[in-house]
């Protein structure tokens, strides 16, 4: 089987190492690895930011917070709940050990308030009947598409065959492939998971910026948009929702105020 060429090499010449997330230069517009984004790291030509709205202090960087991490990134990279900084690499919840990971959020709370409306309405036994069903069928359906998803699927060929975790991954509406089949770390915060599967797919990423719109996992049963924080580990032992390796999963651009996508079954017709 030929190999999936993934990820792009740094464009220093003495560096080339190949980064399955490259950063682009706002100066020069070159591609380089993690080590080398910075524009003095690999001497960019280019002395102004195209985006002349929005300039760096030249002065002044922003060190990261997480015990034992030096990096320091030239735009503030913050987390929302316990409001330090970061670099990229240490940015989402679990990956900087965030002491307000547990504290639920008016965002979170209103997701599991409606979760928990969505359960509770289906009380008779009908209803509990077809449910039970459907995610027995769901969970042989996920056995049977693992076997073909473990042929064709592209990820991080470095990670252990205990952690590899296998989706179909449904791309958002409008985009030219309409899925892709992904295996990702189950480990992994569902953060980390936006974050490599919008690589594999070339699709937009804003999510560490302050947009209107987030990329978003979302469940193709419930059609919670899952919480960046959560791990994927977690959501594969949920009790009522639980995702399957070898199954569907969603990802949408969504507005920062929707937790849901309405209509799940569009995207596979």
């Amino acid at each position: 089987m030929a190999e999936l060429e993934l990820g792009q090499h740094c464009g220093v010449a003495d560096c080339r190492q190949l980064d399955f997330l490259p950063f682009v230069c706002d100066g020069c517009s070159g591609v380089f690895c993690l080590q080398h984004r910075s524009r003095d790291a690999h001497g960019c030509s280019e002395v102004n930011i195209k985006n002349n709205s929005v300039k760096p202090d030249q002065h002044r960087s922003y060190p990261c917070s997480y015990k034992g991490c030096n990096r320091k990134e030239l735009f503030p990279v913050s987390c929302p709940y316990c409001e330090k900084h970061f670099c990229l690499r240490h940015r989402h919840q679990s990956d900087h050990e965030c002491e307000k990971l547990d504290t639920p959020k008016p965002q979170m709370a209103a997701t599991q308030q409606l979760v928990k409306h969505i359960t509770d309405s289906k009380k008779n036994e009908e209803a509990k009947s077809k449910k039970r069903k459907g995610a027995k069928n769901s969970e042989t359906a996920a056995k049977v598409a693992l076997m073909k998803l473990k042929m064709h699927a592209c990820g991080d060929k470095s990670l252990p065959q205990t952690e590899r975790i296998y989706f179909q991954v449904f791309l958002p509406k409008g985009n030219k492939e309409k899925s892709r089949p992904m295996f990702f770390c189950s480990k992994w915060s569902i953060g980390k998971v936006v974050d490599f599967a919008a690589s594999l797919a070339s699709l937009k990423n804003d999510n560490n910026k302050s947009t209107s719109q987030k990329l978003r996992l979302c469940h193709t049963a419930s059609g919670e948009a899952l919480p960046f924080e959560h791990t994927l580990e977690t959501w594969l032992s949920d009790k009522d929702y639980p995702l399957y390796n070898g199954g569907n999963i969603i990802l949408e651009y969504l507005d920062n105020d929707v937790l849901f996508i309405e209509d799940t079954e569009s995207y596979f017709s």
